[in-house]
């Protein structure tokens, strides 16, 4: 065993260094064909202006972003570049957390509303609000932390600290908050703080994203830029992973299945249909997979099919193929 969550099915496997690259030394131009960039997004600009400012900006074709703020909203907005835009889907479903300034229409006393506010916390109803492009229908979501953080303004203006799953509207949160205390209650502010294993403390500003940008184009300066654009695996942290052989690489980035002689690691404990993470010896994601069996079967098997991908990554080429075409 490699250690207490992991089984080591091969040990002495070793990397290549003549393919491939260690995530976190990529040069530029790679980490922007498939990077992401963290940006603290401003009040006023829409999440889809501040993906095509980036898009003009580095001049690149392909720019989305990981998780729709309201203009008026600020805070962490995941772009992502290139090929990382794969894994939207990926990334869409990952929890958030956000800091809300809430404003009554009348005083609401401070432990009446910390009652209030901690019994949203678990399964709620939650409709997308009009504003919202959704479609509008009643569905539920997890919410793991609902706390009241400050009071000013005479029990009126309140801070609020709230994670939640993915697909949260927190503007409905807050209008059913104001139902629940027979008081008008408004969302002043809402910054996002969190998106799965990110946080708006590793973000950039528009601005020093320009400048960066500035350095790169006209004084051939890269070393601003590639502190902020990240390696894709950045985002995918959080996801159990599965590390395989050199051999095996090139084949996953065709498309094909995980086969049980490709493997080196395994997390144990996954059922069968688990998403996890393929990846590299030197930590490259190849793809998202879903286990075709229970990973902990897996160190007694021989041969076999061991996950299927779900989404590629990593280009065709960057590993040499192993198998024949006959």
């Amino acid at each position: 065993m490699m250690d207490s969550e992991t089984w080591s099915i091969d040990p002495s496997a070793k990397t290549n260094n003549s393919f491939g690259c260690n995530p976190e030394e990529r040069p530029l131009e790679e980490l922007l064909e498939c990077g992401i960039i963290l940006v603290d997004k401003p009040p006023g600009p829409s999440s889809h202006q501040l993906a095509a400012w980036a898009r003009s900006m580095l001049g690149i074709k392909r720019i989305g972003h990981g998780g729709t703020l309201d203009p008026f909203a600020t805070g962490l907005l995941t772009l992502l570049c290139g090929r990382s835009t794969k894994i939207t889907a990926e990334l869409l479903r990952k929890p958030k957390s956000y800091v809300a300034v809430i404003r009554f229409k009348t005083p609401v006393p401070e432990d009446k509303l910390n009652s209030l506010v901690n019994a949203m916390k678990g399964e709620i109803f939650n409709v997308p609000p009009k504003e919202s492009a959704v479609k509008v229908q009643v569905r539920t979501r997890e919410v793991s932390e609902s706390r009241l953080v400050q009071t000013e303004e005479g029990d009126r203006v309140h801070l609020l600290s709230i994670s939640c799953e993915a697909g949260t509207y927190i503007r409905t949160m807050v209008k059913d908050l104001g139902l629940l205390s027979g008081n008008k209650c408004e969302l002043l502010e809402l910054h996002r703080s969190r998106s799965g294993p990110l946080e708006d403390q590793m973000a950039c500003s528009m601005q020093q994203l320009a400048d960066a940008v500035f350095l790169w184009k006209e004084h051939d300066d890269p070393r601003g830029l590639e502190r902020l654009v990240c390696p894709v695996e950045t985002v995918l942290n959080d996801i159990p992973r599965i590390v395989i052989k050199d051999g095996a690489v090139s084949a996953l980035s065709h498309g094909a299945p995980l086969a049980r002689p490709g493997v080196v690691s395994v997390p144990k404990g996954l059922p069968l249909g688990s998403s996890v993470l393929i990846s590299s010896l030197k930590g490259e994601a190849v793809a998202i997979s879903e286990l075709s069996v229970h990973s902990d079967s897996i160190p007694e098997m021989k041969s076999g099919q061991i996950a299927a991908p779900k989404t590629v990554i990593m280009p065709p080429g960057t590993y040499p193929q192993t198998w024949s075409k006959d």
